[in-house]
């Protein structure tokens, strides 16, 4: 048994699951992180898996999948799966790793990604299981630079609601922030699931202020 199995199967002791249980890992793919809670409100825990798809390497981007996991006959098979969900393991910039963490809570699976370097970048997603799939109820994010500016936005997508508040800062003397943007508006109609999170790109651009916000790169 690898190193990612023992963690796995420890971690799945721990969480009183079904213990002893693996779960197939293909050829060359390897752990990054797993959550285990209730997904679909049947009051069984589910399983999420980030996988690196390949060695993992500090010189070589590796790309990422995340598999989700429902316990059927006291085997974990494969239920929902994602190639868009996460960056790969050097997508961060000069922060490396963008990958930060993986929650369940209330019912809603979190991921949390972030990187750069003076300029700081960060968001994070919000799945629920409805009509089948996991869809994109909530996006927040941050990015900014100290001295410059910082900006925040916390995006509700099951009522299109939209707050985004910027902060300039300067630092000459001390650091202080010297002017305050705040918008809200709504950007209601956008259905995003986990599976093809990143399918097409999606900017919007906000009313009063013209901030860009962007909601998904697109497939290059």
């Amino acid at each position: 048994m690898n190193k990612a199995i023992c963690i796995l199967t420890f971690l799945l002791a721990c969480t009183q699951l079904a213990k002893g249980q693996e779960i197939p890992i293909a050829d060359n793919y390897s752990i990054v992180d797993t959550v285990a809670g209730d997904l679909d409100n049947d009051s069984i825990r589910e399983l999420v898996v980030a996988y690196n798809m390949g060695p993992n390497s500090d010189l070589e981007p590796v790309p990422r999948e995340l598999i989700i996991y429902k316990l059927r006959n006291n085997k974990w098979v494969e239920w929902k799966k994602s190639l868009e969900a996460l960056y790969g393991s050097l997508d961060g910039g000069m922060s490396g790793d963008p990958f930060e963490d993986m929650e369940i809570k209330n019912g809603l699976l979190l991921i949390s990604q972030n990187g750069g370097s003076s300029w700081k970048w960060g968001f994070t997603d919000k799945y629920r299981f409805q009509n089948g799939e996991f869809y994109l109820v909530g996006y927040t994010s941050y990015d900014g630079k100290p001295c410059e500016h910082w900006r925040e936005v916390d995006f509700n997508l099951s009522t299109g609601k939209m707050i985004v508040t910027k902060e300039y800062e300067e630092c000459e003397t001390e650091q202080k922030v010297y002017k305050r943007e705040n918008e809200t508006f709504f950007e209601k109609g956008l259905k995003i699931t986990l599976e093809h999170r990143q399918e097409k790109k999606i900017n919007i651009t906000t009313p009063k202020y013209k901030h860009e916000i962007n909601i998904a790169i697109g497939k290059e």
